[in-house]
């Protein structure tokens, strides 16, 4: 049965990469404060970073801002993407950065506007609402979700890290440990997977312990300040996979985005021959 992470798994073999490049037009960054002119900045990036690119993470809120023609662009983003999927013969996967959690039959309409709609592979969650608020999403083995587990912020320590104690367990552990076996629980499809941000090195080593099969979509590297060699390090599973590296502002910034997606997808190779030393 294809799912969700078969599809990732052939598109890392494809291209050789661990690496997602994020889509966050800043209005600050754009030439104009136009939906044109955040399809131009994405295209442009599409286009030059997609040999490297293992998936897309454009980021929801960029689009929003402009109404509905920002939802029209989000669209032909996610257009573009699949036109260099065909030009390349590999599916390029579109993960929908917008962090959505409602109750089961809002959460509906969301997965049908991510997946029917805009045409996305897969989306971000807050799982805070609970399994029902989560299922219409993982309903299709071939469209999957990242529930955030331990985000890359700084402000993530306020919840994220206070000790819970489920009922039945006879010691409490911290809220993303319980998250990260939810989604363990909930990934009977091959389509779950957790984001757990870069920037907290000790504790996504902490959350890989507790979830040694899951795919992460990790973010920090890069503006945030996280060290690549030191993610790969505590983040990837023993087979060589299981974590997106997700970079944004570092390349679309760059005077060549292609050449830095190139750089960074090359960094990445070469420090998981170093740990496998």
């Amino acid at each position: 049965m294809e799912t969700f992470f078969t599809f990732l798994e052939k598109r890392v073999d494809d291209s050789s990469s661990l690496l997602c490049v994020g889509l966050d037009p800043h209005i600050s960054e754009l030439k104009e404060p136009s939906p044109a002119s955040v399809l131009d900045f994405c295209l442009n990036l599409i286009r030059e970073t997609a040999p490297y690119a293992a998936a897309f993470k454009p980021n929801a809120a960029f689009f929003e801002v402009f109404g509905a023609e920002g939802w029209t662009a989000l669209k032909q983003v996610i257009e573009t993407v699949q036109e260099e999927s065909n030009r390349q013969g590999s599916m390029i996967p579109v993960i929908l950065d917008a962090k959505r959690g409602d109750i089961a039959s809002t959460a509906e309409a969301y997965a049908k506007s991510a997946f029917e709609g805009l045409g996305a592979h897969a989306i971000t969650l807050n799982p805070y609402l609970g399994k029902d608020s989560i299922d219409p999403f993982i309903q299709n083995p071939e469209k999957g979700a990242f529930l955030l587990c331990k985000t890359s912020n700084a402000g993530s320590m306020d919840l994220q890290n206070l000790l819970v104690l489920p009922v039945g367990a006879e010691s409490s552990a911290p809220l993303y440990i319980y998250v990260a076996h939810l989604a363990r629980q909930w990934n009977e499809k091959n389509n779950v997977g957790i984001v757990v941000g870069a920037t907290h090195p000790a504790i996504m080593s902490n959350i890989r312990a507790a979830a040694p099969d899951l795919w992460f979509l990790s973010p920090g590297v890069g503006a945030q300040g996280a060290d690549l060699e030191t993610a790969l390090k505590f983040g990837l599973r023993k087979d060589g996979k299981g974590m997106l590296v997700n970079v944004s502002r570092s390349i679309a910034r760059a005077e060549n985005p292609g050449l830095a997606a190139a750089e960074l997808r090359d960094e990445i190779l070469n420090v998981k021959r170093e740990l496998n030393r």
